[in-house]
């Protein structure tokens, strides 16, 4: 793996709190997506992992490569935003996984 394949991408994360925030405004408009509940969910379930794949990788490189090197150029405050940015992230995508498992798990209406 080379140091330099991965590197701080803010516009990325910013990317995948839009994809939240579209999900989140498309479902409470549409409130369905293929009419199929369970299909939905998955739809969500996936989505949101996908979402909170990038900053939990960031957060590996972390511990595995020490706070160091992540913070290679950047002052405490950037660092402090970058990872704050990371969290926010992560929270768009734990909210999608949430509202992709209530889909999942609602029962069928009769």
């Amino acid at each position: 793996m080379s140091w330099q394949r991965h590197k701080r991408n803010t516009p990325w994360l910013v990317g995948m709190i839009l994809l939240a925030v579209v999900y989140g405004v498309l479902l409470f408009n549409l409130h369905t997506f293929t009419n199929n509940l369970r299909l939905d969910g998955i739809i969500g379930i996936v989505l949101g992992l996908y979402i909170c794949s990038h900053p939990a990788a960031n957060i590996v490189d972390l511990i595995l490569f020490g706070r160091y090197t992540l913070r290679q150029g950047l002052s405490l405050r950037g660092f402090v935003l970058w990872w704050g940015l990371n969290l926010l992230v992560m929270l768009a995508g734990l909210a999608v996984i949430v509202t992709g498992t209530t889909r999942f798990i609602v029962p069928a209406q009769l």
